[in-house]
Formats: C-alpha cells, structure tokens, sequence
C-alpha cells in the first residue's frame, strides 16, 4: 500500500525561521554591542593605564652607577681613587653550551672552581640577557690571551667599569676604610633607610671607616637609561638617559708623610700613634699596627685571606687608635693632679714624703712606687716629673673615687669622642656604682689607689689620651677631633665645622699654669722622665711618660721584662704636646707588651713623630730658643 505524501505548512516554516533569524541578530547586536563597549573601553576609557602599561613592557629603564668621590689627603695626595678595570662576563641566552664554555675558560685562563661558584651564584640572580660577572679585575696577561681567543666564544665579552682601589694599602686601612660587595644586611639596612634605589647599579658600599661614615656622600646619586626592548626583554635601541651624579670628593686632615712616618716607627709593634692638632681637632696621623690591606675587600676577600685576619693573635683588624682600651697609667697624672689642686686637697706647695711605698691605715699591705726607694719630699710638680706614684696614692685616698670619676669623664674618659668614624669604643671610666652593677660588690679604697695612677679597672683609648691632654695644652678648651677636612662638591671647596664640647672651667686658673709646667718639665727637665727622648729637640715640649701593667704584681713580686711571656709584658705609653708654650699639636704613642717603659720606649717614638711634623711645617718656637740659651 502506498504512503500518502503530506503537504509540508509553508507558513509555520516561515514563522519559525523568522524567529530564528531575530533570535540571530539580536544575538548576534549584542555581541557587536558589547565589542563597541570594550573597545571603548580598552581605546578610551583605560586609554592612558593601559598605554603606560604597554610602555612598561616596551621600554626599561636602566640604572647607571655613579662614579664614586675620591679621598685626598689635607695636601692633594689620592688616598682613595676608582681605577678602570676590565672584566670578563658571559651573557647566558648568547651562549650554546654554557658548561662547555665555562669548562673551555678556565682551561685557556686558569682560574679556580671558586670563581666557578660564585658566577653560578651570580647567575641566579640575573636573567639570561643580562651579563654576569665571570671574572673581575683580569691581568693584563689573561687579557691578552682572551682576546685572541675571543672569537672562539660567542656571548663573552670584556668589560670596563671602574672599581676603587687604595694606592697606600695598609697605611691607612683604619682610618679611609674600604668599599666591599653589597650583602644582604646591607640591602635590609637600605630599605629600612629608603635608600635601596639609589644602589640599583652599585656592586659597593663602604664598609669600615671614612668609607662607612661618609658613604651617602661618597656614594653620589644613581643615573638612569631609558631603553626599548623587544619581546625577550633586550634592549635594541637607547631612548633617554639621565646622568648620574657623582659622589663627593672628600679631603681628609690627615697627612700621607706624617701617617708614614708613624707607621714606620710603629714597625712590626702592635701599638697606635695619634698626632691632632690642637686648635681644629684634625687628626694628623692615626696609625693602628698591624694593619692590612684594603684592596682584598674591594672585589671580595677569599676565605684563607679573611679567616687569617680573624684568627691572627696580633688582631689586626683591631683599630687601636679607637678601639684598643688601654690601662692610662701616668699618662693621666695631669688630669688627677689638677683635680687634686682644684679641689683643694693638695696646692702647688703641697709635699709628703715618699718611702717609696704607701700604706693605708688598717691594711695589711704597701702599695709600691715605681721607684723602689722613693723620690724623698715630693710635691705636685716633682711628682708629675719624676711620676712619683706614692704621692698619687696619698692624693687619690684623699680625694675618693667618686671625685676623680666624675671629674676625669669631663674629659671624656668612659665616652666616645665623637671622631667621625664608627669604629670606636667609650673604654671604661669606673664608678662606685658601676662596679656594684658589674659585680654586686662595694668599692674598696685598694682600687682607689690603683685608678689615682691610672691602673686597676680604668681604661682608655688612645684617641680619648689625645682629647684629654689636648684640653690641658688648650687650657679647658674641648674641640672634638675629626678626620675630615673639607670637600669638594662641583669644584666648590668647602670646610668642615670645627666643633666644641663644652668647656672645662676651673676655680682658679692658674692651677693650669702648675700642671703645664710640670708636664714641660718631664721633657725640659733633667729630672724629667722623658728628658732624654727630647734632648736638643728644635722645638720646646711638654708631656707624660707612662708604664701600663697588663697583669698585677703580687706585694713582693719584682717585675722583669725579660722573664715574662711576651704577651704579659707592660704597654710603653706617652702623651704630650708642642710647644710648650703655645701648644699646636697633641701626640699619643701606645706600644702594646714592650720591653721598656714610656720613657725608654714610647717617648723616643714621640720625638721623632714630632721632628717630622716640625720639619714639614716649621713652627718658630721662641721657648726653645730661650731655652737652649739658658743651658
């Protein structure tokens, strides 16, 4: 049977696709619509974000080390200078087969696994086209041999940048300081301060001494280029620069032949010699022995370098001028002297005799003077020339220590002296109290007597030797002794302050009259214990002799030099100043476990320390002259 074809309803299709095509086109409206919104909201809207945002990806902005400021000396000499180097360095994305090439580099140059892990370290902190150091500071040989065979290693390439370098090595190592390689302390401690910008492009940063301290002048001010990079981020064309700014140019009041001479008398003594001029404060000479060089920092020390300055027994990463705490000994003498004077316990006319020990009233115990037999009638003067310690022990009893504490820390004894370094220690004045903080016992009148001649827990650096006998040469006057000078900032020459701290005044004035007499007496003098350092000097002088213990003595023990381990053996010390009249420069000399004391060891290093300074600057001394016509 057939199937009866069915009549399609033209109109029911017709309907229908007329629904689906609106259907379409309101679909198809709407996504035209919501293109036109997003496009006006990408083209017009977002406009200016998302432009910068593409100028980001398109343009980089490169940042440009500064030249680091140049350190002079008061006189022009370059202490610290940037010298140009040249240097290896691999770009990792133009290179095939970087362990083949590294492995093919140290077979040609020769250089140890070491530079090997530190470029690999290098490299993790750098992106594939940037250049990481490989070796830096190459010799003129391995520069020679690498660039004949530089055509053999695509994506290596010479460098020349500019690194510091210290002409005068060891010579000045405590006092300029040195740059080394930026650590992570270092990064912390430039976000902390908001500085971390500025070191975008820097490899250094000063570590130690000048270098630290007057780093953000130093330093200068970063330097930007403006690059377009293609789509791996390489620069394929310079838009802008910006320039940066160099550091400072710092200039320094030390002398270069005064810190040479120091330096050399020193010899292979552990000590420190300071040399200041009394009226600025500025430190002439600061040598700390042993030293070391500075040039091992600058592109990274190697462990066996830095491992034998930690473990070395002579310390010489030590700055002695400012961290070595010395007992004082006599050196101080002056100062307890015109305490004694201005407090009454003793006048210019005041003597007792001296025996040659001191015994105090209900102990079972002497107290020994220097001189096993005494110096007979002793009064202030006699006792600071002759450095009579019977008459300090009687004096000192008298006074208390809680006189001569709060007294001696006017001159700065316990304190840092403000020198424009950051390596330096307060030392230790001591107190009733602070012995009762530190050890939960009373003070007795046995210690006393040792701090009257600068002994028992008293202790000081040589730089605060310096500012304390600087106040008596300046008669109260306390400038606070620096090491810069000036600097120069676009060929503009300008001064640092000289800076005060506040005065010392004394009741009666003329007590500084006695205590300077007595101290030109111990160079001028016969009796003097430095006379026969300053014999038929050119120049008049005042001073103090000083012999440290570094262990006690027991009551009946005689101290021999030559019986003693070395390291046990008593520090030379001196102080002193010139002229005597009209003093202009303050001198302090600390030889560590000598075989003689001050007068035989330290003051000759004085002398000749003086007749160098007097030859380069030539000061008319009519005291002298007077002198030596008397004689």
């Amino acid at each position: 049977m057939r199937q009866r074809t069915t009549i399609r309803d033209h109109e029911a299709e017709s309907a229908i696709f007329a629904r689906r095509a609106m259907v379409a086109i309101v679909i198809v409206v709407a996504v035209f619509v919501l293109l036109a919104s997003n496009m006006f909201h990408l083209q017009v809207s977002e406009h200016n974000e998302l432009q910068t945002r593409s100028n980001d990806n398109r343009i980089k902005l490169v940042p440009l080390a500064p030249n680091r400021g140049l350190i002079y000396d008061r006189n022009g000499v370059l202490l610290a200078e940037n010298k140009p180097i040249y240097s290896i360095d691999v770009t990792p994305e133009e290179v095939n087969d970087l362990n083949a090439t590294l492995s093919q580099l140290q077979s040609l140059l020769g250089f140890s696994d070491d530079v090997l892990q530190q470029f690999e370290q290098n490299l993790k902190s750098q992106r594939r086209f940037n250049n990481v150091p490989l070796l830096d500071n190459v010799s003129e040989t391995d520069l020679a041999i690498f660039a004949a065979h530089q055509h053999k290693f695509p994506g290596v390439s010479l460098e020349a940048r500019l690194i510091r370098s210290y002409p005068y090595a060891d010579l000045l190592t405590h006092a300029v300081g040195y740059v080394a390689k930026i650590n992570q302390q270092d990064v912390n401690r430039l976000k902390e301060q908001g500085e971390l910008a500025n070191y975008a492009a820097s490899r250094t940063i000063g570590k130690l001494g000048i270098e630290k301290y007057y780093e953000k002048q130093l330093h200068g001010t970063v330097g930007f280029q403006s690059v377009e990079v293609n789509n791996r981020g390489r620069a394929v064309r310079t838009l802008s620069t910006e320039a940066p700014e160099p550091g400072i140019d710092v200039i320094l009041e030390l002398d270069i032949e005064l810190q040479k001479k120091a330096v050399e008398l020193l010899g292979e003594n552990r000590g420190s010699i300071v040399l200041m001029d009394n009226e600025t404060g500025g430190i002439l000479a600061m040598a700390s022995t042993p030293s070391y060089n500075p040039n091992w920092f600058v592109n990274g020390i190697s462990v066996k370098q830095y491992r034998s300055l930690l473990t070395s027994k002579n310390s010489p990463l030590l700055n002695r001028a400012t961290q070595g705490a010395y007992p004082p000994a006599s050196t101080v003498k002056p100062q307890i002297a015109l305490l004694g004077l201005e407090d009454g316990t003793i006048t210019k006319d005041t003597r007792i005799w001296d025996p040659g020990w001191f015994e105090i009233k209900g102990v079972d115990r002497r107290y020994r003077d220097w001189l096993a037999w005494g110096h007979g009638w002793v009064d202030v003067t006699t006792a600071i020339t002759e450095s009579c310690d019977t008459f300090y022990y009687d004096m000192s009893l008298k006074l208390g220590i809680d006189k001569m504490s709060d007294f001696m820390t006017k001159f700065g004894f316990g304190e840092i002296t403000g020198l424009d370094i950051h390596e330096e220690v307060p030392a230790l004045m001591p107190s009733r109290g602070w012995k009762r903080a530190r050890f939960g016992q009373p003070w007795y009148a046995g210690e006393t007597l040792s701090v009257g001649i600068g002994q028992s827990y008293w202790t000081a650096t040589p730089m605060q030797l310096a500012v304390a006998t600087a106040i008596v040469a300046n008669e109260g006057e306390y400038v606070i002794p620096r090491l810069l000078r000036g600097t120069i900032d676009e060929g503009q020459v300008s001064e640092a302050l000289i800076t005060h701290n506040k005065p010392i005044e004394l009741n009666n004035a003329s007590n500084w009259t006695v205590i300077k007499n007595a101290m030109k007496m111990v160079n001028m003098d016969d009796t003097g214990t430095a006379r026969s350092a300053f014999k038929d000097a050119e120049y008049s002088s005042a001073g103090k002799t000083g012999t440290a213990q570094v262990r006690s003595l027991g009551e009946d023990e005689e101290y021999n030099a030559e019986d003693i381990a070395e390291r046990y053996r008593d520090n030379a010390m001196y102080v002193g100043y010139a002229p005597a009249t009209d003093p202009k420069v303050t001198i302090v000399v600390a030889i560590e476990n000598s075989l003689g004391g001050g007068g035989s060891v330290a003051a000759p290093v004085a002398r000749r320390m003086l007749d160098e300074w007097h030859s380069r600057y030539m000061i008319n001394d009519n005291d002298q002259a007077n002198h030596n016509a008397d004689n």
